[in-house]
C-alpha cells in the first residue's frame, strides 16, 4: 500500500472525454456556425427595426427591474409573458451556440460576459438609431438570464461532446529539477 501513495495520479479512462471523430466535429461546427448567422438575422429583424408608431411611448430604462415592474403591473399576462419571455428566448440561442462555435469561450462566465457585451451594443443601437425603439437595461439582464439557461440546459454539453477537453497536467506528477 505504501508503493500505491506515491505513485501519481492520473485521469481514469472511464471518465476521459474522448472526442467526436474529425468530420462530426467540423459538421457539427458549420451547423452551429450557420444558426448563429441565422440567429443573427433574427435578433436584428427583431431588435432593429424601425416601430414608428411606437415612437411616442418608448424611453430608455437605465434602472433594473423598472421595465419589468411595467411588464407584470400590466393588466394582461399575456402581455408581461409575451415581453419577458421573449427577452429570456432571445439570449437562449448565445448560451447553446457560442461555446461550440468558439470553444474558447466555454465557461459560464465568458458565455454570460459575451452576451452582455453583445446585448449592450444591440441595446444602444436600438437607443441611438432605430425609431421608436430603446436602451432598456432589463432587457439586456432577461437576454443574458436566457444565455445561462441556454448554456447550463444544452451549451455545456455539446461544447464538450465536439471539443475535448485536453487533460490537465496535475501539479503533484510534475518532474521536479534535480540539482
Amino acid at each position: 500500500m505504501a508503493g500505491a501513495a506515491s505513485r501519481p495520479r492520473t485521469a481514469r479512462s472511464g471518465s476521459e472525454r474522448r472526442p467526436l471523430p474529425l468530420p462530426v466535429r467540423v459538421l457539427a461546427m458549420l451547423c452551429a456556425f450557420t444558426f448563429m448567422v441565422a440567429f443573427a438575422v433574427v435578433l436584428a429583424r427583431l431588435t432593429l427595426q424601425p416601430s414608428p408608431a411606437s415612437e411616442a411611448l418608448t424611453h430608455s430604462n437605465l434602472r433594473p427591474g423598472s421595465s419589468l415592474k411595467a411588464y407584470l403591473d400590466q393588466p394582461e399576462l399575456r402581455d408581461a409573458v409575451r415581453q419577458i419571455g421573449g427577452n429570456i428566448l432571445l439570449g437562449v440561442p448565445f448560451g447553446v451556440l457560442v461555446p461550440v462555435v468558439a470553444p474558447r469561450t466555454r465557461g459560464v462566465l465568458r458565455v454570460l460576459f459575451l452576451t452582455a457585451v453583445v446585448m449592450l451594443l444591440v441595446e444602444f443601437a436600438q437607443g441611438a438609431l432605430v425609431t421608436g425603439r430603446a436602451f432598456d437595461i432589463d432587457d439586456v439582464i432577461l437576454n443574458t438570464s436566457g444565455a445561462l439557461i441556454g448554456y447550463l440546459v444544452l451549451g455545456r454539453r455539446l461544447s464538450r461532446a465536439i471539443h475535448a477537453r485536453r487533460p490537465r497536467r496535475d501539479r503533484r506528477t510534475k518532474p521536479t529539477p534535480t540539482g
